[in-house]
Order: structure tokens, then sequence, then C-alpha cells
């Protein structure tokens, strides 16, 4: 019956929240673009930043590491992104809106500050804030 066929339809995937990341080499080359694809890849760990210091990591040229290289975001990285970061050894860290929820860049927790761990980027906050504040606020808003 059409009703029942109707119970059987594939439910489309949630749009992925709207969410940038690009690496950029020591030289000012872009190495890696990339946004988030959690809903599209059904990946838990399909964020844009961990996507972008994948691919920023094959073409680097100094394996897993990214030293000297800087990590741009539209949203403060949550603690699996900040980690992901201290551990592929990025020199900076530069995001937009900060995520009280759930951001590790300073809100929530300070993961990539804490003086236990062996790396530690330094952090430039709220850069183009407002921009990135309302893509968020579009998303939400549908």
């Amino acid at each position: 019956s059409p009703a029942r066929q109707a119970d059987t339809a594939p439910v489309p995937p949630r749009p992925d929240l709207p969410v940038g990341a690009v690496v950029v080499g020591p030289d000012g080359r872009e190495l890696a673009v990339a946004a988030n694809a959690r809903e599209a890849l059904g990946d838990p760990t399909a964020h844009a930043e961990v996507l972008a210091l994948r691919a920023a990591a094959a073409v680097h040229g100094d394996g897993w590491r990214l030293e000297g290289c800087t990590l741009v975001v539209t949203l403060e990285p949550c603690t699996m992104c900040a980690g992901a970061a201290v551990l592929a050894r990025v020199g900076e860290i530069v995001f937009g809106a900060w995520e009280p929820k759930t951001g590790a860049v300073g809100s929530l927790w300070d993961v990539v500050r804490d003086p236990r761990l062996n790396h530690n980027p330094d952090v430039y906050a709220g850069v183009l804030e407002a921009e990135s504040a309302a893509l968020l606020r579009e998303h939400f808003g549908r």
C-alpha cells in the first residue's frame, strides 16, 4: 500500500553544520579546504577541521606534522578537533565564532593552551566572528 511504502522510504540526511576549515602552509599557500561532512558521510569524526588536517598532511610533505601551518575555521574547535590540531603540531589556530557549548579553545575548555601538553599552538579567536556566527544562525533558523 502507498502508506506502507512511505513508512519505509529512506530518510534524507540532515544538512551538515556549516563549518569550514582551511589549512595554510608556512609559506602562505593553501594546503587544504574542507567543510563539515558528518551527516553526509555518517562519520562522527568528519568535522571540517579533521578533514582539512588530514588532507593538508597528505600534501604538506612532512608526514603528519603540520608545523608552521595555520588552521583557520569558522567555529571554535571542539575537543576532538582541538586535540587533532595539537597532535598535528599546527603553529596557529584562527577561528571565527565562539562555541560556548562544546568549544575547546577557550569557551568550555582550553585544550590547546594546556601547559601539560607537548605543543601549544598560538590562538587568534573571534576573527570575522559576526560573519561566522551569521552562517550558523541562518542554518539553525531553517
